[in-house]
């Protein structure tokens, strides 16, 4: 609650940002949908990580870092998420998957 309430999000903006959470973990969970996961994580802790960057600053109450920290780690594994389920994004043409490309 800390958090939220220095960057003026609490209480909707607390409950919202998990709600959607919760949706990004359950995509993550569904094979077919983990892209899309992926990508609404990177919305959410990109967010957070800004805010880290502007508002927040690095040591939050005094935990050396290890909530920012934390959101770089889980922002390249959703990268990482997004780059090893690229195949199930619709909208990117399948030809770029050919033997040759892959």
């Amino acid at each position: 609650m800390y958090i939220f309430t220095q960057v003026s999000l609490e209480p909707f903006g607390r409950i919202g940002i998990g709600v959607l959470e919760l949706i990004a973990n359950i995509l993550i969970l569904v094979p077919k949908t983990t892209w899309l996961g992926a990508t609404l994580v990177l919305g959410i802790i990109g967010g957070a990580i800004m805010m880290h960057l502007t508002d927040l600053g690095i040591d939050i109450n005094g935990d050396g870092g290890l909530l920012f920290y934390t959101a770089i780690v889980t922002f390249i594994l959703s990268l990482v998420t997004l780059w090893l389920s690229r195949r199930d994004i619709p909208i990117i043409d399948k030809k770029w998957f050919t033997k040759a490309n892959a």
